[in-house]
């Protein structure tokens, strides 16, 4: 079963939990600093597959995020917002797949440029953003429909104080990559 079908709206409703420390032994070693590390994933990932990387769209939409999203951004769970979910896919494998909550409140000003990212990575914009700020990092053990696991971290980003969430789960393929943070 291919990832993006085996995750769905519900696999995202779940409890995260905020990290205080590095070592905390809720993350196990082997993706423990991927989950820990706020700096750009897509650069860790561009290096780590020596430019064989991309970013491919599986979906995007204006639907109401989850109770567990809207209370991470401070919105209503009734109010719409821009999903976006995409596979970031090193050396031809699906190694993240991520999903976006921007709400519409946000898609103001130069933030407008987040609904046409299209096939491009969000945290190049994220990251050359001057005004950008990113609140703690969370994680979670996510249930797949198959009862897979995976682990998952996720982060609220303000860009000229106008939130977004990001949720990044981290896919087995992952697993097998030998690269270290720098």
């Amino acid at each position: 079963m291919p990832i993006p079908a085996a995750l769905n709206q519900n696999s995202f409703d779940t409890r995260w939990y905020t990290l205080r420390r590095p070592a905390a032994p809720d993350a196990p070693n082997v993706w423990r600093k991927w989950l820990l590390d706020s700096g750009s994933l897509t650069r860790h990932l561009m290096q780590a597959s020596n430019g064989d990387f991309r970013v491919e769209v599986v979906r995007q939409l204006w639907h109401r995020p989850t109770r567990s999203e809207a209370l991470a951004l401070g919105i209503s769970p009734r109010q719409m917002a821009l999903i976006r979910e995409v596979q970031l896919i090193g050396l031809g494998q699906p190694w993240v797949f991520a999903r976006t909550i921007i709400p519409a409140t946000t898609l103001t000003g130069k933030q407008r440029q987040l609904n046409t990212l299209g096939n491009r990575s969000l945290g190049t914009v994220l990251f050359r953003d001057p005004t950008m700020r990113r609140g703690p990092l969370q994680i979670s053990k996510l249930r797949l429909s198959n009862n897979e696991t995976v682990w998952a971290r996720r982060s609220v980003f303000r860009l000229a104080n106008k939130p977004l969430l990001v949720a990044e789960v981290f896919l087995p393929a992952l697993q097998r990559v030998n690269y270290r943070l720098k």
